[in-house]
């Protein structure tokens, strides 16, 4: 049942604004890794929570629909139950909820509030009565939640085990600009994989009553805004070494360029679903390689 329910890519997607986040962390002296691990523990669990609540949603309302035709064989073959899913998504919010007690002695509050945030976003994907990917709404809460948020969130619990908080609210508040910004790149890139998934599925989006992009402007529509999210983040470094300050290592990441192009040759030359698929894994790899070099250029930064 976990290799029909669970994409590969999920922990590469949930460990990108963590890498950011820790190569902030070197920048401004204030490395702690093992809350950031916490952290991430806490935020792949509730990712994963809303991949399994997503595909729940796909089952109950549209049984019969061949999106995904391992997961509808499974069903009908008695292999997989509306219920095991159930249980999942309780699952992994049970070991997020674990991981709350060690982060609040450490953060506080915000803490919660980065836990809440995540949890509520994920669950309202595509469940629940305000499922925002059913309006086409995802891709600007992608970037705010992995470019900003998951950054964010990173850096202040390393700040806050290193510096203490005790007004943990005043302390977020005056967190470096460039920890607000930087991880902006990031979200752009994992948003760039939910459209793939968008353009991919558009076809049953529109029969499920979707209103994505894709859905509602054509696939064609959607190719433009992946190659105009991967502009963006192939840009960001130029801003992040002369409006930010941080030095000409911001760079360092535009050695994964060649991923990113040979990702976008692809989309712009591949018009058959099944041939699209892998693009999505590829996508997520060229967001990773991304993040990985953005924190280390972070790490290696002068301050």
């Amino acid at each position: 049942m976990d290799l029909l329910v669970y994409p590969t890519h999920s922990l590469p997607t949930a460990a990108q604004p963590v890498l950011v986040g820790l190569g902030l962390a070197v920048h401004f002296g204030v490395l702690s890794p093992w809350p950031a691990l916490v952290g991430l523990f806490g935020s792949w669990v509730i990712h994963v929570a809303g991949l399994f609540t997503d595909n729940h949603e796909l089952l109950r309302l549209h049984p019969k629909l061949p999106e995904h035709p391992e997961l509808v064989h499974a069903v009908e073959t008695g292999a997989l139950r509306l219920a095991t899913l159930r249980l999942a998504v309780v699952g992994c919010l049970l070991l997020a909820v674990a991981t709350a007690p060690y982060l609040y002695r450490i953060g506080g509050a915000p803490v919660l509030a980065f836990g809440v945030l995540g949890v509520v976003t994920s669950l309202s994907y595509n469940g629940g009565p305000w499922a925002y990917a059913r309006r086409g709404q995802a891709d600007p809460l992608f970037v705010v939640m992995f470019g900003v948020v998951g950054v964010v969130g990173t850096y202040f619990i390393q700040a806050a085990a290193v510096q203490g908080a005790p007004q943990p609210w005043r302390l977020l508040a005056s967190l470096p600009l460039p920890v607000y910004l930087v991880g902006l790149p990031v979200g752009a890139l994992v948003t760039a994989v939910l459209l793939v998934d968008d353009l991919r599925d558009h076809e049953f989006d529109r029969v499920k009553g979707w209103r994505t992009g894709a859905v509602l402007h054509g696939p064609d529509f959607n190719r433009v805004e992946i190659a105009l999210l991967l502009a963006f983040a192939y840009l960001a470094p130029l801003g992040s070494w002369f409006l930010l300050d941080l030095g000409p290592w911001m760079l360092l990441p535009l050695a994964s360029a060649p991923l990113a192009i040979g990702a976008l040759r692809t989309l712009f030359t591949v018009r058959e679903r099944v041939r699209l698929i892998p693009l999505t894994p590829r996508m997520a790899r060229v967001g990773l390689v991304y993040s990985a070099l953005l924190g280390l250029a972070l790490a290696l930064a002068p301050r």
